[in-house]
C-alpha cells in the first residue's frame, strides 16, 4: 500500500504538503493538489481510516443541507435518510444545518450565504434553475465549499456529484404509463411545481418527447403550476377540470398529490381522470389504495438524502471526487396491488 512518503517522493513535495491535501488541512496550491491527488489515485493510497475519524472530529464538519418546502413530505424522507446516515458517520462527528425554502432563486442565494457565513463545510442542496445559483454554487468550489446536488441539479455547476433519479425518463416513463393506462389516447393535464426546477421541467419534456416517439393519440391539453402546495393545487386541478372537460389523465411531477387528488374526488366525474404522480409518500398511498391514484412513480427519497450526504462527507476528508458525477437512484412502479 503506498505511503505518505511514497506520494511526496512522487510529486517533489513534502510530506507536510500530501498530508495538508490528502487531509484538507490547509492551503496548498490547486495544481499541486491536483497532482497530488492524481498520484495518490494512481497508487490506490487508502488512508488511515483512524486517522481520517481523529481529523474529522477536529475539524467539527458542519454540512449545510437547503431543500424547498417546509411542509414538502418527499423532502421529510430526503431528510430522513440523510439524518439515518448522519448517525452512521457520528465518529466523524458531522453536524447538520437544515434550511427549507420556497421556490424563489433570492431566497436561495440568501440561504446559501446564511449557511456559508454559519461556517458549514460542504452544502447539500436542491438548486433553483438560474444562472445565479449556479454562479454561487461555484463561488462556494472556489472558496473550498463543495456542493452536492440532491434530487434536481444544475449539470453546468461545479457541484462535485447529483444524487437523484433520472428525470428525463421519469418522463418517459409516465409516458408508457399513460399509453398503458388509456389505450394509448388521452387529453393529458400536467400539475408542475415550478417551471424553474430542472427535475420538474425534465419530467414534462420526458413524457411530450414519448408522445412524440408514435405516441400521437396521447395528448397535452395544458401545464399549471402548484408550488408544491396542496391548497394551490386543489385549485389548479379545479381550474383544469373546469376548462379542458374532456381531460382523461393527470400527471403530478412533483408535491401537491393530495391535494390534486382532492379536487378530483369533489368533482364527482362520472369518469374519472387517471393519475400518475411520484413517490409513494403516506397521502400518495391513500389515494392509490382508493383508486384514485392509477401508478406512482419512486425514486427512492432516503436513499437520495442517505447518498448525498456519504458522498460529500467522503469527499470533505478524503478530497477525491467521486467516482461518478451523477448517481442515480432506481425507479420502481407502485400500482394499487403491490402495495403492502
Amino acid at each position: 500500500m503506498a505511503t505518505i512518503k511514497e506520494i511526496a517522493e512522487l510529486s517533489g513535495v513534502s510530506r507536510g504538503t500530501v498530508d495538508r491535501v490528502l487531509n484538507r488541512r490547509g492551503a496548498v496550491n490547486e495544481k499541486t493538489a491536483e497532482k497530488v491527488l492524481e498520484i495518490a489515485k494512481l497508487l490506490n493510497y487508502q488512508p488511515n481510516k483512524a486517522g481520517i475519524a481523529l481529523a474529522a472530529q477536529k475539524k467539527k464538519l458542519r454540512i449545510g443541507v437547503l431543500l424547498f418546502g417546509a411542509d414538502n413530505p418527499f423532502f421529510d424522507e430526503v431528510m430522513e435518510g440523510l439524518l439515518h446516515k448522519l448517525e452512521e458517520l457520528s465518529v466523524y462527528g458531522c453536524t447538520v444545518e437544515e434550511r427549507r425554502i420556497s421556490f424563489d432563486h433570492t431566497v436561495q442565494l440568501a440561504a446559501i450565504d446564511e449557511l456559508a457565513a454559519a461556517g458549514i463545510h460542504g452544502l447539500i442542496l436542491s438548486p433553483f434553475n438560474d444562472d445565479a445559483v449556479r454562479k454561487k454554487i461555484d463561488e462556494l468550489s472556489e472558496k473550498g465549499i463543495p456542493c452536492v446536488t440532491v434530487n434536481t441539479d444544475l449539470p453546468d455547476s461545479r457541484r462535485i456529484a447529483y444524487v437523484g433519479s433520472d428525470y428525463y425518463k421519469c418522463g418517459r416513463t409516465a409516458g408508457e404509463l399513460f399509453s398503458l393506462l388509456t389505450g394509448d389516447s388521452a387529453e393529458i393535464g400536467i400539475i408542475t411545481g415550478s417551471r424553474n426546477v430542472l427535475c420538474h421541467e425534465e419530467r414534462i419534456r420526458g413524457l411530450r418527447d414519448f408522445i412524440a416517439d408514435g405516441h400521437e393519440g396521447l395528448h397535452v391539453a395544458a401545464v399549471t403550476v402548484n408550488d408544491d402546495d396542496d391548497y394551490k393545487s386543489y385549485e389548479a386541478v379545479s381550474s383544469l377540470l373546469a376548462a379542458h372537460p374532456t381531460l382523461s389523465a393527470l400527471y403530478f411531477t412533483a408535491a401537491g398529490v393530495h391535494g390534486g387528488c382532492r379536487a378530483v374526488l369533489d368533482a364527482g366525474l362520472p369518469a374519472p381522470p387517471r393519475i400518475v404522480t411520484f413517490d409513494a409518500l403516506p397521502k400518495t398511498r391513500e389515494m392509490l389504495a382508493q383508486g384514485v391514484i392509477s401508478a406512482t412513480i419512486c425514486q427512492q427519497p432516503k436513499e437520495q438524502g442517505a447518498k448525498s450526504l456519504t458522498l460529500l462527507v467522503d469527499y470533505l476528508l478524503t478530497g477525491v471526487l467521486p467516482a461518478q458525477s451523477a448517481v442515480l437512484t432506481e425507479l420502481n412502479i407502485q400500482i394499487r396491488e403491490s402495495l403492502s
